[in-house]
């Protein structure tokens, strides 16, 4: 049952999602819209609930519940840059707002940029590996929790694969390509 609800809760946040945008912008129902967009995150309170009903219920802990910890813990860091970055684009399709921000890319704004993705990684591992350890105290039995404990691991390594963007992009910074634009117009600057 619980995989079926973490799929329901991913389909349940495109679709508020974006009916949201189109009620704000494509229809200019911009009340329905803020509506839509609140009830996003009450797509996790889902998630969450189903999770805490499912192993209350005498369910071993397996899998799907190291998933959904995992979900919850990016959906709470990522969400609310994944709704600005839609948003900044119907606002620029539909309303005839500026044109969407771009990650930088190159320098020491690229570096910051990672730095930041990298951090919201790291808060998005410590919420779900939070949540896991909640799941363990709240079922209380080391048999049935096996499962979790391997969701530790599994959520530290890909911390750690993560990292290496952040550590290689700050000891060698992107520079822009001989002959593109950015790099032409740098080097036409006086001195």
């Amino acid at each position: 049952m619980l995989p079926a609800v973490i799929a329901g809760c991913e389909i349940g946040f495109w679709v508020l999602l974006a009916a949201g945008l189109l009620a704000r912008y494509a229809l200019r129902m911009r009340r329905t819209g803020a509506v839509l967009l609140i009830c996003v995150p009450l797509v996790d309170l889902v998630l969450l609930a189903a999770t805490v009903i499912d192993l209350r219920g005498g369910a071993p802990a397996g899998a799907a519940h190291g998933l959904a910890a995992a979900y919850l813990g990016y959906s709470v860091a990522f969400g609310h840059g994944m709704v600005r970055w839609a948003d900044e684009r119907f606002a620029h399709r539909f309303a005839g707002g500026p044109p969407p921000t771009r990650s930088p890319k190159y320098g020491a704004a690229r570096v910051r940029h990672e730095w930041r993705e990298f951090g919201k990684a790291a808060l998005a591992t410590a919420i779900a590996c939070a949540l896991l350890l909640a799941m363990i105290a709240l079922v209380g039995d080391a048999d049935r929790t096996r499962a979790l404990d391997a969701w530790l691991g599994r959520l530290g390594f890909v911390l750690a694969v993560w990292s290496l963007w952040p550590i290689t992009t700050t000891l060698w910074p992107p520079k822009p390509r001989e002959g593109t634009a950015q790099n032409r117009t740098e080097h036409a600057r006086p001195e």
